[in-house]
């Protein structure tokens, strides 16, 4: 685990150094996009007076100087499968980026989903030395929590203190300073297969990138697309990309567990492709103007124009009806709810005391999906757009950018996380040098 600690850490301090020159670029890898946007941190007093945008719940720090998007190539289920293609979508993003901002950007933050991401919830308790808590003894409690066997070919990705009790009192979100006897923390724990966090990193790096920040896809959308009040009282955020569904739940402002599902609007676009015998690429078309899962008595009667290139004019001059088009959708949507809602009940989402569900990602644009959403889940749900940052180009607002967005506000203002504080030095290898050096400044 240390070396993990010493890995995340020089990210961390990584990402403090890009911030402080000013510029950094954040890039989410997904199944369908690459997005790439570079923030500049020029502080809100910087800022043109005439934005006619005031400060913004501390989204003011910074502002989008740079944005571009290109179709991904070599990512399956939100994994990297082909490097070469990855690496050659990845270099476009970041080079269009760079010329909209007229700047050079060396350190990225990166999303991603897939990774079959897998939640553990731990807690530590440690007696406090001189009444007041401090910041050793937060990475102390930290430290005695039992981090458990997580297997191998494994990487912790988060692994946040979400709650801290001092004596009798509980939820408290900074224990730093008041007065108590006995610590305890309980904290959330991400882990991800190593394999996927190895080939992004070496993807990046390839691409003549240093990588100064890891995050979760749906970690990230739900900071972006869930209001305060629903992070606080309990909600869960479905980021619906295209080849995997990511869910995040949040309590007290905090994730406190998150899975995905491998299916995604892909799959509805392949389910398309093979149902009306067309191209992919008209089957997504189709599918972005027409698509639905609510069919009317109108639908039987709304013709859509294949409008293939094959060279067969008779093929080529096909219609289906709107009907038959939401015949093969909807069943496939279903799927991903119905998984989705099996994923929410293992999680114990119903205990709650709020069950909002938030839509987001590219696949919650579909037309009806809420409606039905709401039936199969159970719970009152809404489809979520990103929340609104400075100099983002209103084609970057919707859905399909939560987790980009989400990741601008990560990088803005990071939730404390166990490489964030010391490492107490029994806590390290009996050969430690550092260890040597606590006990000698101890007892010297």
């Amino acid at each position: 685990m240390t070396d993990l600690y010493q890995s995340q850490r020089a990210m961390r301090n990584m990402r403090q150094a890009a911030m402080q020159r000013g510029v950094v670029a954040i890039l989410d890898v997904g199944t369908s996009k690459i997005a790439c946007l570079i923030l500049r941190f020029d502080g809100p007093e910087n800022f043109g007076s005439n934005d006619g945008v005031g400060s913004m719940a501390g989204q003011s720090s910074f502002r989008v100087i740079g944005a571009a998007t290109t179709r991904s190539r070599g990512v399956r289920f939100g994994e990297i499968e082909a490097m070469q293609e990855t690496e050659s979508a990845i270099r476009t993003a970041v080079q269009c980026a760079q010329k909209m901002a007229k700047t050079r950007v060396d350190h990225v933050i990166v999303c991603f989903s897939g990774a079959r991401p897998r939640s553990y919830g731990l807690d530590g308790q440690v007696e406090i030395q001189d009444r007041v808590t401090t910041e050793h003894d937060v990475a102390r409690v930290l430290a005695a929590c039992e981090v458990p066997d997580i297997g191998t070919g494994r990487e912790v990705l988060h692994a946040q203190p979400v709650n801290f009790a001092l004596d009798h009192r509980s939820g408290l979100a900074d224990p730093r300073g008041q007065i108590g006897s006995v610590l305890t923390a309980d904290m959330h724990l991400l882990t991800v297969d190593a394999s996927v966090v190895q080939n992004l990193i070496y993807c990046v790096k390839r691409c003549d990138l240093e990588l100064a920040g890891l995050a979760s896809s749906a970690y990230v959308s739900g900071i972006s697309a869930m209001v305060e009040d629903e992070q606080e009282l309990g909600a869960a955020c479905i980021d619906m990309g295209g080849g995997s569904t990511g869910i995040s739940i949040f309590m007290k402002k905090h994730m406190i567990y998150a899975d995905t599902v491998r299916i995604g609007g892909d799959h509805i676009t392949s389910d398309i492709s093979k149902g009306f015998q067309i191209p992919e690429a008209t089957a997504e078309r189709i599918k972005t103007l027409n698509g639905g899962v609510v069919a009317t008595g109108m639908d039987d009667r709304e013709q859509i124009d294949i409008g293939c290139d094959s060279g067969d004019w008779e093929k080529d001059r096909r219609t289906v009806s709107r009907a038959e088009l939401i015949g093969i959708m909807r069943p496939r949507v279903e799927e991903i709810l119905e998984e989705t809602r099996a994923c929410l009940e293992a999680a114990g989402f119903e205990h709650l005391p709020s069950q909002q569900i938030v839509l987001t990602g590219g696949g919650s644009q579909i037309p009806g999906l809420d409606g039905l959403a709401a039936r199969i889940l159970g719970q009152r749900v809404r489809i979520g757009r990103p929340l609104r940052v400075q100099g983002l180009p209103q084609s970057a607002t919707g859905a399909p950018f939560a987790s980009a967005v989400g990741l601008c506000l990560f990088a803005a203002h990071p939730q404390d996380e166990w490489w964030d504080f010391d490492i107490p030095a029994e806590r390290y290898p009996v050969r430690s040098v550092r260890r040597a050096v606590k006990w000698f400044k101890d007892n010297w």
